[in-house]
């Protein structure tokens, strides 16, 4: 899988997660100020990434990522 489709994933998972239109989502998306969600929707995300695209990500990194594209790049380190 290749950056962009690995971005594209992400997003995805994101947008279901969070209850988004992948549309308004980028890897600029910030997950405190743009999508002001609970943890317990952090904890659904990297649930969802850990069965989707078989990566473990540990909850505490995936709390600490600012946006969608550092989430991104802790998931690719995972792979």
């Amino acid at each position: 899988m290749d950056r962009k489709e690995l971005e594209a994933k992400v997003l995805e998972l994101v947008a279901a997660c969070y209850k988004k239109d992948v549309a308004t989502l980028s890897v600029d998306t910030t997950f405190k100020e743009d999508l002001a969600g609970a943890s317990v929707q952090m904890v659904a995300l990297v649930s969802e990434i850990e069965n989707e695209l078989d990566a473990t990500v540990m909850l505490a990194d995936a709390s600490g990522c600012t946006t969608v594209g550092d989430l991104v790049d802790l998931v690719e380190e995972e792979l």
